[in-house]
């Protein structure tokens, strides 16, 4: 129970934050500063629920961990599900903040949403996002798998992974908007709908391959490993 309430609330903070970056304040700090928002709500929570549950907030990341072998698939499967229900409860409460203000349609601002064609930011190809989110996962894990190892410096994995994802999103907010993460496009999606829910397929299958090819690599010690 405590894993869950704590990758439910790690999830949580990271859609609100990250997409209400977007949402709430995209015209005022840009690109940049959503970028940041994501990545200073991973260090953030990577401190603050890190020792509860290793602080995964992303189905891609408990999926690398699986198949790295240090994350059991019963175990694997609770995470998906705190994840799932944070993302879905933020994206909400996001929707509720933003129906705050005059003149916001979600149809027309949305939730932070992911897409490609017509759904991207730049007006990015299918092929272009999923090559994208793949590569930018498995980067993503490879950082995550490595700064988390029993044989890497203590203390700096949170602001290691945040730097990350904040690095991603100034290269890909343009491309997708930046999944890396099933359960952050999940929850927009599902309120959104329409073109945002028929392109969710994207952002699960991709950084799920993205996910899968860093944590085999793990187990072949070609990256920096658990033990």
């Amino acid at each position: 129970m405590k894993i869950f309430v704590a990758e439910l609330i790690g999830t949580f903070t990271l859609v609100l934050f990250g997409c209400g970056a977007a949402v709430l304040a995209g015209e005022f700090v840009g690109q940049l500063g959503i970028a940041l928002a994501f990545g200073l709500s991973i260090v953030a929570m990577a401190y603050g629920i890190g020792p509860i549950s290793g602080c995964h907030i992303n189905p891609a990341v408990s999926f690398g961990a699986f198949v790295a072998g240090r994350l059991g698939m019963k175990d694997m499967f609770l995470y998906w599900a705190a994840q799932f229900a944070g993302a879905l409860a933020a994206a909400g409460a996001l929707y509720l903040i933003a129906s705050g203000k005059p003149g916001y349609d979600i149809a027309i601002n949305g939730l932070g949403q992911n897409g490609y064609d017509a759904g991207s930011p730049g007006g990015y190809s299918l092929a272009a996002g999923f090559l994208f989110e793949v590569v930018a996962t498995f980067l993503f894990l490879v950082v995550i798998l490595g700064s988390t190892a029993k044989n890497a410096p203590a203390g700096f994995a949170g602001l290691s992974i945040g730097l990350t994802l904040a690095m991603i999103h100034i290269a890909g907010i343009q491309v997708t908007g930046v999944s890396v993460n099933p359960a952050r496009s999940f929850g927009p999606a599902v309120f959104v709908g329409g073109e945002a829910l028929t392109q969710l397929w994207l952002f699960i299958v991709a950084p799920l391959i993205g996910a899968g090819l860093a944590g085999f690599l793990a187990t072949l010690n070609l990256t920096v490993s658990e033990d």
